[in-house]
């Protein structure tokens, strides 16, 4: 396997938000759960799992194309 196809810019790009999105706002939430925010946590946790849902759907899922054919050969 090419590791230039394999780690493309793009791959890396999908990697660090999945790293920053998921392990960020974990670790951010249970820092602050440790300093007794814990709503303020849980805000801090969605709102990062919630934007790097919307920013891989955004960039890498809405611009497929998964439609159908257009017609039936008959």
């Amino acid at each position: 396997m090419d590791t230039d196809t394999f780690l493309s810019q793009d791959t890396l790009l999908v990697i660090a938000i999945l790293v920053v999105g998921i392990g960020g706002s974990g670790i951010a939430r249970g820092l602050l759960v440790e300093r007794g925010l814990d709503a303020l946590g849980s805000v801090v946790f969605v709102l990062g799992y919630g934007t790097m849902v919307v920013l891989l759907w955004w960039g890498w899922i809405r611009p497929l194309d998964i439609t159908g054919p257009s017609e039936r050969g008959g």
